[in-house]
């Protein structure tokens, strides 16, 4: 399977996907905003690619996908919201849980 059919088949399939790795003190932030939360069970997906093979082409996808390879890079309905600090500042003004929950991941 190739990384953008992999990518794109949990974007379709989850409500909300998180491209992390697991030494990544960004990614823990984020993880830390997700766990803390009330999704439903199932709703998150959260992928740690440095423990794949296909590590590099998950990120030279996500990198035309999103405009930059970082992690974390996160997803809600299908939609990219941005990185750790993206999803601090929403998780910070509200919007985070209005995107969760036009997601129906609430």
């Amino acid at each position: 399977m190739s990384a953008k059919a992999f990518v794109d088949g949990l974007l379709q399939s989850h409500k909300v996907v998180v491209f992390s790795k697991t030494y990544c003190p960004y990614c823990h932030k984020a993880k830390s905003i997700f766990d803390n939360s009330s999704l439903k069970a199932g709703s998150l997906e959260w992928i740690e690619i440095d423990e794949r093979k296909d590590c590099n082409e998950i990120q030279d996808y996500l990198g035309k996908l999103t405009g930059a390879r970082s992690v974390p890079r996160v997803f809600i309905g299908g939609q990219f919201i941005g990185g750790c600090d993206d999803t601090v500042a929403a998780h910070k003004n509200g919007k985070l849980a209005k995107l969760l929950a036009e997601a129906g991941a609430v």
